[in-house]
């Protein structure tokens, strides 16, 4: 039996590495071969969501680098686990850059799994899984939304039994063994983990305060072709109607620029309403996104909870907007640690139905979704938490799931014949060798 560690810890992380001698040495106790990767340093490009590994090179990143190894060596173990520090309830941007490219691992195709949208199957067994996340204090809804979206992982990843911990770093070796052996324990027994269920979302009355200036931080890779993009700037044009000052920053185009970033921090700082627009990647945020959030909260550490408001608008390939339910929770814990009030969030599935368009040029297609938007500008401009209402409004699904799951076959065969691989869609590069 084989066991592949990947290790999403930073290089000064002495409990991180304290956490993956215990696990590695539990797992040799019980009989299994263990292989260690440290992710840190290794080559791995950012996944760009261009689908190319779905449509262009069937079941292989187009991106040539490291992550094409570690994807082989996902399908060749019998246990994946992961190790991260615990981000905002989720994994650290380390470890989630090379989750987003474990998408090539599965098909483009639909299933519906417990009446719920899901990708198929590209291979006929994947892995069993174990993530262990630590945090220094105990936060019962990090640990919540970290065990929920270890499930829903696992669903997508279709790992019979999976198993997740969160520990606290001031645990002994002796504690550290302990625990990790008795996950395994559970994960040979074939008893998976029951996540917590998530406690109810923290609002603050801010009724009345008036919002002056607003920031909207896009995070997708298309920048300004982005579904996401259409959303917050539609959202912004009806602040801007109201009075209010708005600046939009791509968060993609920082990535390689430290005084982009330290521009970021300002205009962050600077502003009275923040809202994040994003792309769902692998049940939570992108992994570049990870990391802004993570240096905008490493600046803001410390700061007393004031008068400014954070909200985000996520959207998804998948009909049904809960999809997006653990990445917006990531996203409200995230605006917690950074000092703000979290103001609420917008769910939409079934992104696509934007084409990335202005939404004023979506006539009909768009127009439920531009209701949610005014309503949520609304509220927003005099510091109000985006209503239930216009939530509502956004999740309602367009079309039927089923018939969004044909259509959607059909343009994922569509697309792969203009690349002249439709006969090997189905492809498997990483298939076992038994």
């Amino acid at each position: 039996m084989k066991a592949l560690l990947l290790d999403g810890s930073a290089a000064n992380d002495d409990f991180g590495a304290r956490t993956c001698t215990a696990l590695k040495f539990q797992l040799k106790a019980f009989g299994w071969d263990s292989e260690h990767i440290i992710l840190r340093d290794k080559k791995i490009g950012n996944c760009s969501g261009d689908f190319f590994c779905w449509i262009r090179t069937p079941g292989m990143c187009n991106l040539n680098d490291d992550n094409r190894i570690i994807a082989d060596a996902i399908l060749s173990s019998d246990l994946l686990i992961y190790l991260t520090p615990v981000t905002f309830g989720g994994y650290a941007s380390e470890l989630k850059r090379i989750v987003d490219h474990q998408i090539q691992n599965i098909s483009p195709f639909f299933v519906s799994i417990d009446g719920e949208t899901h990708h198929r199957k590209r291979y006929s067994k994947y892995p069993d899984f174990m993530v262990l996340g630590w945090m220094e204090k105990p936060d019962q809804t990090a640990e919540a939304i970290f065990r929920n979206l270890v499930q829903r992982n696992a669903i997508n990843f279709y790992a019979d039994t999976f198993v997740s911990e969160v520990i606290l770093t001031n645990l002994s070796d002796r504690q550290l063994a302990s625990i990790t052996q008795k996950r395994l324990i559970e994960l040979i027994g074939g008893q998976s983990t029951l996540p917590n269920q998530l406690p109810a979302e923290v609002f603050k009355s801010n009724e009345g305060i008036s919002v002056k200036r607003a920031l909207l931080l896009v995070g997708s890779p298309r920048n300004q072709k982005s579904n996401s993009n259409s959303l917050g700037t539609y959202l912004f044009d009806k602040l801007n109607a109201r009075g209010i000052r708005t600046e939009i920053i791509y968060c993609y185009k920082l990535l390689r620029s430290s005084d982009r970033m330290e521009e970021l921090i300002d205009a962050v700082n600077s502003a009275d309403l923040v809202v994040l627009a994003f792309p769902l990647y692998v049940d939570s945020l992108p992994a570049p996104l990870i990391g802004v959030l993570e240096h905008i909260a490493s600046a803001r550490k410390g700061r007393e909870t004031g008068n400014q408001f954070f909200a985000s608008i996520a959207n998804c390939g998948f009909p049904e907007a809960a999809h997006t339910k653990i990445a917006l929770r990531i996203c409200e814990s995230f605006a917690q640690q950074a000092g703000f009030e979290w103001a609420g969030s917008l769910s939409l599935g079934g992104g696509e139905v934007i084409g990335g368009i202005p939404l004023v040029q979506g006539g009909g297609r768009t127009f439920r979704i531009r209701k949610s938007l005014n309503m949520a500008a609304k509220a927003l401009a005099i510091g109000k938490a985006i209503p239930k209402q216009a939530q509502d409004i956004m999740e309602k699904p367009f079309i039927p799931h089923w018939v969004y799951r044909v259509m959607g076959g059909m343009g994922w065969k569509k697309q792969a014949k203009d690349y002249g691989v439709l006969e090997s869609l189905n492809n498997q590069p990483y298939q076992r060798k038994i």
